[in-house]
């Protein structure tokens, strides 16, 4: 018998950086993908997992977009020449795109928020945005009870076998 050759070549790249807060407290419409502007060591931090999306949210300045209270931690080898924390960051997207979302995100409760910080194929750091509109407390409720009956069907189902 002759050994099966796995072709499949694996990504070193990490996980990409999830912002699970967003998702909880809002209706997702509609998705985008944004090239972001980073510095170096910023690069290294992401490449690392060191980053969080949970207090981040993104605002339309003067026809740009920008990624504003994203945290990504220093990198420890870096020089004193390092990045600052918390800076806001320029993401890059075309003009139709930023003004098509500009305008959406200027109706009535929604916002621009970012999901998610990943390595694409070509290992460029894309930002996955998203508009958004707020959930209510009893939409969230009601996703806490979903998904603890999806739990729950689970672990009966792992129990039967």
């Amino acid at each position: 018998m002759s050994k099966k050759s796995g072709n499949k070549k694996e990504s070193k790249a990490p996980k990409s950086i999830q912002n699970r807060r967003a998702r909880f407290d809002y209706h997702v419409e509609e998705t985008l993908e944004a090239g972001i502007a980073l510095g170096g060591s910023e690069v290294k931090s992401l490449y690392l997992g060191k980053a969080h999306l949970t207090d981040a949210f993104v605002k339309v300045l003067r026809d740009e977009v920008w990624l504003i209270n994203a945290d990504i931690e220093p990198y420890d080898k870096a020089s004193h020449f390092g990045h600052e924390r918390r800076r806001d960051r320029k993401l890059l997207m075309h003009r139709k795109q930023i003004s098509n979302f500009e305008r959406k995100a200027l109706e009535k409760g929604f916002t621009i928020v970012p999901l998610a910080m990943y390595f694409n194929e070509k290992g460029r750091v894309k930002v996955e945005i998203a508009l958004a509109r707020g959930k209510a407390t009893y939409d969230k409720r009601e996703s806490i009870a979903k998904k603890d009956t999806r739990r729950e069907m689970a672990r009966e189902l792992s129990n039967r076998s």
